[in-house]
């Protein structure tokens, strides 16, 4: 997989979570509702992905799973604090589920291809 990639998915996984979480509770607007949603955590986002390249000079850093953590801690930490300040809600079970479903998904993918392309390497 492409390194430069890797940013890419993971402000995909942002708006599927903010997507899945409006249709979820019943809330229109389409497109304008979805990043209204998830501008907190894109931006928390792009800040991670900024310190993994600072710390790492490098795209492939970000697709590694230690880079995924600061990736998925940022996302959230940054768009928690976003959210707050722009009075948008910040309720434990959504700091929760924020964590668990980002978490899930940007981990998760830099799991599977560090297993596919280990699994490559060997074949």
């Amino acid at each position: 997989m492409p390194a430069a990639l890797a940013p890419v998915l993971d402000l995909v996984i942002v708006l599927v979570f903010s997507a899945t979480g409006r249709r979820n509770h019943g809330e229109t607007g389409a497109l304008e509702g979805v990043l209204t949603t998830a501008w907190p955590f894109l931006v928390g986002a792009c800040v991670g992905w900024a310190i993994v390249l600072v710390a790492r000079r490098s795209l492939l850093a970000g697709k590694a799973l230690t880079g995924g953590v600061v990736v998925w801690l940022s996302t959230i930490v940054v768009g928690m604090l976003l959210r707050q300040l722009s009075d948008q809600g910040t309720a434990i079970s959504f700091v929760i589920v924020s964590l668990v479903f980002n978490g899930f998904f940007m981990l998760g993918w830099r799991a599977l291809v560090a297993f596919l392309e280990r699994r490559r390497a060997h074949a």
